[in-house]
């Protein structure tokens, strides 16, 4: 905050006008540089220097007509105002508004003054309009209450003649009704009530076949089909105007249901009669005709025309579940009980249906039924398989030459030394000539009608879906109630592992062929639905089988895992394993998913038990590794190796420098090491390969995309498997760790003899002659590294993993054998450079004769020992390319061959 000073009297300037004028200069230089385009203040616009117009008070100043008045606002707008002046102006404005009022006073008020004069008698008036109103309100009132009873009349005789239409077409409907049932009693031959009281007789419990074998001369099967059909026609209108008067009490309907009861049996008896004289014809036919003839084909032909007239019937009437139990009843109960029973598993082979072969022409265009031979299929069958070959499930032809071709289109097993197979085959071939072509025509007839989206006329029948279900309902609840009450105990007996597993491949396979004989997926879907489809599955004691071969492979792993010792062993028969231990592993690996042992139904458990093997085996390692060093003094090592600084090489005290060479106990306890390291890296890799292996050809194909997993429901079975995987490989780069260590310390002690070369130039110092050749030690640095991958030599430990490992192994050896070269080849330099001193002290105290010489002879051997160096370091680089290093790479070996070709002595 700026403080003003009272001028100073004595100073030169006491207003300090030189410093305002400095500011005003200093204030003007700063808003010509704002002003664009460097334009002078004298250059404004002269719309800048005019004042603001002035603007007088009125009605349409917007802070005056503003519903909250703003003081500030006003002022602020008025601001070139004087406070006198603006005073003066709101006095005059305020004076002009009180004129404008008292005028605006005056007259409002004169016209209200001649308002009271104006209306003077009015009231009389007023009076004389009121009395004819009265009067005509009155006649009002009573025209629109005529009007009312009128309108209310009329009300009434509309409602009355309503009813009256109601009530004459109630009547028609019950005159419908009762010609409708009359007319059913004539065409089904019953009597109607006036007859039985002039006729006493008993016409109604007269036998079927009297009534319908007094027809058979003038009616053939045929007609006594299409006979039905018209009656159950009309019966489905009776019941449609039934239902219509249903919606109130009506007595004729109520003693009329006894009629329409009998009516609805009779129907049902004669159909059901018809229905199964038809199919007793049909099997029966089959049965007796040695070779078919025309006159037979004619005859099947007409029969299964028969055959659809009374499914069209059956289905119209909504009876699906009458026709099933005549298809049951007739056709499938008598043959299930010669074919199913205790002992048909021993019985010997003579089946009811015989044997025809199957022709190969024809087999060649239908889809390959699925086998149970010595070799299964290894992926697990999806439902409704069978129907991705058809060319279309959904369309049927009924040719009368179908039964001919009808075996080749069937899924018959293998039954070689198989007795289930045989009986299965045995019912395949039943279902395929007798069954087969009724659930077809069945299936056209609900498909046609539309029978499975609609309702039945008496609702769907004991809570199942309308239409037919042949397959779910008779052949299946037969055939499945029979397997599991007179074969229960041997086919579903979970104590012999091999029969049970072949026993439920064997019945899987017959359910997939048996849904492939099926007329439509829905079919199939209402079959997996049925009640005894689900019992049947819960007969298989799948959790027993699991425990039974848990325990088989659990029981001869273990026996392999009980030497908790790495003991190589590299036979063909363990390959690519080195060691027993992990091959065992890998077999119960593979055993579990196994076409001898796999059931798609445990997929889950074997997925677990798989994982389970996996983590067993990693604790396995755990307790059969040596210890190894502990981490930090690993990490701290290679680290220092590494990272150290190269030019003071001293300062890494955690690398240990070897001053001696090992002993041969040291050296055997690291060919151990070396030989456990590998083993165990070897196999680790091996069984990561194998497993990936068997899951990319194998388990992919054989599990779902999420195996349900207590505790893992979100992971998906790859992933499980990367990770137990992954606990395997997580110790793979601790022993390469342990694998360098050692054989870069193997490398280092044949480093030891570089410190006899300057002794051994001295020694010779007579010789002139410069060397030529790298010193024997070099190629003595990675004989071990060599030996460990078997290179030039027949067999290594590391032989399984050159591949893999060579490369990342021989670079760090390379590295930590470079950092120690580098700090013993410093320590010699340090060691010339104290010999150099000395020598130089002794010159200096005799220096009579003979220095010259001297110093002649230990440049000499300085240039030996350097040249030596030289030719050891390129040595050196050259071995490790051999190995697959890239020595130029290297900053170490860089700064090596710089201190190689450096002089020994500091000459300064």
């Amino acid at each position: 905050m700026t403080t003003v000073r009272s001028p100073d009297a004595t100073s030169r300037d006491p207003f300090e006008l030189d410093r305002l004028a400095e500011e005003l200069a200093a204030r003007e230089s700063q808003h010509k540089l704002k002003q664009p385009n460097g334009a002078d203040e004298d250059e404004l616009s002269a719309a800048e220097h005019d004042l603001p117009p002035y603007t007088p008070l009125s009605h349409d100043d917007p802070h005056l007509s503003a519903e909250t008045f703003d003081v500030e606002q006003f002022l602020l707008s008025r601001a070139y105002t004087s406070l006198p002046d603006l005073r003066t102006e709101l006095r005059d404005y305020l004076a002009a508004l009180k004129e404008e009022l008292v005028r605006l006073i005056n007259d409002d008020y004169e016209a209200f003054i001649s308002l009271s004069t104006d209306l003077r008698g009015e009231g009389t008036r007023l009076e004389a309009l009121q009395r004819p109103l009265t009067d005509l309100k009155a006649k009002v009132l009573e025209s629109r209450h005529t009007l009312q009873e009128i309108q209310d009349e009329t009300k009434q005789k509309l409602d009355r003649r309503a009813a009256i239409r109601e009530e004459k077409a109630f009547l028609h409907l019950l005159l419908k009704i009762s010609e409708s049932i009359t007319r059913l009693e004539s065409l089904l031959l019953i009597s109607s009530p006036e007859d039985e009281d002039k006729e006493p007789s008993n016409v109604v419990a007269m036998p079927l076949a009297t009534r319908t074998d007094t027809d058979a001369e003038d009616r053939s099967r045929g007609n006594r089909a299409k006979h039905i059909a018209r009656v159950a026609v009309e019966y489905t209108q009776l019941l449609y105007h039934v239902s219509r008067a249903h919606t109130e009490p009506c007595a004729f309907i109520d003693e009329s249901q006894w009629r329409i009861d009998r009516i609805k049996s009779t129907l049902s008896s004669d159909l059901d009669h018809l229905f199964a004289t038809t199919l007793g014809a049909l099997v029966g036919g089959k049965e007796q005709s040695g070779r078919p003839t025309k006159v037979s084909e004619i005859e099947k032909s007409k029969l299964y025309a028969d055959v659809t007239e009374c499914l069209r019937t059956y289905d119209v009437l909504g009876l699906w579940r009458d026709a099933e139990d005549v298809i049951r009843r007739e056709v499938l109960r008598e043959f299930i009980k010669k074919t199913i029973y205790p002992g048909a598993l021993s019985a010997p082979r003579s089946p009811i249906v015989p044997h025809t072969p199957l022709p190969v022409s024809g087999r060649s265009s239908s889809p390959a039924p699925p086998q149970t031979a010595s070799l299964p299929p290894r992926t697990p069958y999806t439902p409704f398989t069978a129907f991705a070959s058809k060319q279309n499930p959904f369309e049927f032809t009924l040719r009368a030459d179908a039964s001919a071709t009808s075996l080749a289109s069937a899924a018959i097993l293998d039954e070689t030394d198989d007795a289930l197979a045989a009986l299965y085959n045995a019912v395949l071939r039943f279902v395929d000539r007798d069954v087969r072509r009724v659930m077809e025509i069945a299936e056209a007839v609900c498909t046609k009608s539309g029978s499975r989206t609609r309702q039945a006329p008496g609702g769907a029948e004991d809570g199942q879906a309308p239409g037919f279900e042949i397959m779910a309902n008779v052949v299946w609840a037969e055939v499945g109630r029979a397997l599991m009450d007179e074969l229960g105990s041997v086919i579903f007996a979970a104590g012999k592992p091999d029969e049970f597993r072949k026993h439920h491949e064997t019945t899987q396979a017959f359910i997939r062929a048996l849904e492939f004989l099926a007329p439509s997926v829905e079919s199939v879907e209402a079959m997996r639905k049925h009640i005894v489809f689900t019992a049947f599955e819960r007969r298989w004691q799948l959790p027993i089988y699991f425990q039974l071969r848990w325990k088989e492979i659990v029981t001869k792993l273990e026996e392999s895992l009980v030497t908790t010792k790495l003991e190589r062993n590299a036979t063909k028969a363990l390959a690519p394993f080195v060691t027993q231990q992990a091959a065992a592993v890998f077999d119960a690996v593979r055993a579990s998913w196994s076409a001898e042992v796999f059931i798609p139904e445990l997929s889950a458990r074997f997925w677990r038990f798989t994982l389970q093997i996996l983590s067993r085996y990693r604790t396995w390692l755990d307790k059969s590794l040596p210890p190894l060093e502990p981490p930090p003094k690993v990490a701290a090592a290679v680290a220092a190796e590494r990272g150290g600084s190269i030019a003071s090489p001293t300062a890494r005290a955690s690398t240990p420098v070897p001053t001696e060479a090992a002993s041969a106990e040291s050296i055997a306890a690291d060919e151990a090491l070396l030989q456990q390291f590998a083993t165990a890296v070897t196999d680790i890799k091996a069984m990561e390969r194998q497993v990936k292996k068997l899951w990319m050809e194998e388990l992919s194909a054989m599990l779902p995309d999420t195996v349900p997993a207590e505790g893992e429901q979100g992971v998906s079975p790859e992933d499980a498997l990367k990770h137990a995987l992954l606990s395997l490989t997580s110790l793979v780069p601790a022993l390469l760790n342990q694998i360098v260590l050692i054989l870069a310390r193997r490398a280092c002690d044949a480093l030891l003899s570089m410190r006899s070369i300057p002794s051994q130039f001295r020694a010779m110092s007579s010789s002139k002659r410069m060397p030529t050749e790298p010193s024997y030690f070099v190629s003595l640095i990675f004989k071990h590294t060599k030996a460990f991958f078997a290179i030039q030599t027949v067999d290594g430990p590391g032989a399984a993993l050159k591949d893999d490992c060579l490369r990342p192994v021989a670079q760090d050896v390379f590295e930590l054998v470079t950092q120690r070269y580098i700090y013993f080849l410093s320590a010699m330099k340090k060691t010339e450079e104290s010999l150099r001193r000395l020598k130089k002290g002794k010159k200096s105290a005799y220096s009579l004769f003979g220095s010259s010489s001297r110093e002649d002879d230990g440049r000499a051997d300085e240039e030996k020992i350097r040249t030596q160096m030289v030719l050891d370091v390129d040595a050196f680089g050259r071995e490790a390319e051999s190995l697959g290093v890239a020595v130029q790479e290297n900053a170490a070996y860089r700064s090596l061959v710089e201190m190689a070709r450096s002089s020994l002595t500091d000459d300064s």
